[in-house]
C-alpha cells in the first residue's frame, strides 16, 4: 500500500511517497503522513477551525485519530529508491544505506576543516583528496578559513560561558510555564499565545507569543516560526536588568537551540523586544501549534547593579 501526502516548498508543489514516521488514519480509516497531519492541525489552529481529514471531511484530532501499526510495518518493508543512486531498498534499510554505505552520497572533503568547499559524491572523494589544493596552501590562506570557523565556535562558547556565569548569581527564577491559544479582537482574528501570570524575583510576569511575527495570514506561509516577548506586569521602583532564555520544559517535547537574551525591565519599559523562539525547523512550529498548549520552562538572571 502506498501511501500518499502533498507537500509544499516554497512555490511548487509536489506529491511525495511516505517513507518513514507515524501513520495517523481518522476515524474513517483514511491514512496521512505526520507531517502532514501536523500541518493540518497547525492550520485549523490559525484559522480558528475544526481540523478535518481531506479525504472525507469528517473531525480529526489527536485523540480521535490512531496510528495503523500493520500499515506501518508494511510501508517499511516496501521497496524505495535511494535519493543518491536510485538503488531500490527496504525502506527499512534506506537511512543507514543512505548515510554509511551509498557510493553516492555526498560527502565533505577531509580539508573543509580548512576552508575547502567541495561537495561531491564519496567515491570521489579519494580522488578528490589526492588533487586538493588546501593542504599546499600557505599558513596565511589557511588562518582565514580557520578564522570563520573559530568566529561559529566562539560564539557558541560565549554563550555557555555566559549561562554558566550567571548560574553563579544570587537571584535566578525558573518557571514551567504553558502558552495557552488565544484571539485578537481584529476584524480578522489573528492567534497568539499567552501565559497566566507568574512570579519572580517577587514581581508578577507573562509571557507572549506570536506566529511568524503576526504576519496577517501564516497559512499562507510554509514556513512557520514563533517569537516571544517577556512582560513585566508589576510596578518595580528601580529598573530590573534581566537575562532570559526559553528550554525545553519537563513535560514539553519541544526541540529547541536555546539562546539568551537581556532587557532592563522598568515602568516605561515593561515589554522586552520580540524574541525569535529557535525551533529545529519549520514543521517543529507545525507540531507545537497543533497541541492544545505549549509547555515550556523559562529561565530568568536578575542582574544586580
Amino acid at each position: 500500500m502506498y501511501v500518499f501526502c502533498n507537500s509544499q516548498k516554497g512555490e511548487q508543489r509536489r506529491e511525495i511517497v511516505v517513507l518513514f514516521g507515524n501513520l495517523p488514519k481518522c476515524t474513517n480509516g483514511h491514512l496521512m503522513c505526520a507531517g502532514c497531519f501536523t500541518h493540518l492541525l497547525a492550520d485549523a489552529r490559525l484559522r480558528d477551525e475544526t481540523a478535518s481529514c481531506p479525504n472525507c471531511r469528517t473531525v480529526i484530532s489527536k485523540e480521535l485519530c490512531s496510528r495503523n501499526l500493520a500499515v506501518e510495518k508494511a510501508v517499511s518493508e516496501l521497496p524505495a529508491e535511494c535519493q543518491f543512486c536510485s538503488r531500490e531498498l527496504p525502506r527499512s534499510q534506506l537511512e543507514h544505506h543512505e548515510a554509511e554505505l551509498c557510493e553516492e552520497r555526498l560527502t565533505l572533503c577531509c580539508y573543509s576543516r580548512i576552508g575547502c568547499k567541495w561537495r561531491g559524491p564519496f567515491h570521489e572523494l579519494q580522488n578528490h583528496e589526492e588533487l586538493c589544493l588546501h593542504p599546499h596552501k600557505t599558513g596565511k590562506e589557511v588562518i582565514e578559513a580557520l578564522a570563520i570557523i573559530d568566529e561559529k565556535n566562539f560564539q557558541e562558547k560565549e554563550l555557555y560561558s555566559c549561562v554558566f556565569e550567571l548560574l553563579s548569581y544570587e537571584k535566578i527564577a525558573f518557571n514551567d510555564l504553558q502558552f495557552k491559544p488565544y484571539r485578537t479582537d481584529e476584524f480578522i482574528h489573528k492567534l497568539y499565545y499567552e501565559t497566566s501570570r507568574f512570579t519572580a524575583f517577587g514581581h508578577q510576569w507573562v509571557v507572549k507569543a506570536l506566529v511568524n511575527d503576526s504576519q496577517r495570514d501564516p497559512t499562507q506561509s510554509c514556513e512557520r516560526s514563533l517569537t516571544y516577548t517577556v512582560v513585566l506586569k508589576s510596578k518595580v521602583p528601580n529598573p530590573l536588568k534581566i537575562h532570559y532564555t526559553i528550554l525545553k520544559g519537563p513535560f514539553g517535547d519541544m526541540k529547541i537551540n536555546p539562546r539568551l537574551y537581556q532587557y532592563e525591565f522598568s515602568d516605561a519599559s515593561a515589554e522586552s523586544p520580540y524574541r525569535t523562539i529557535s525551533l529545529a525547523d519549520s514543521s517543529e512550529c507545525n507540531k507545537l501549534l497543533a497541541a492544545k498548549a505549549i509547555n515550556f520552562r523559562l529561565i530568568m538572571f536578575h542582574v544586580s547593579k
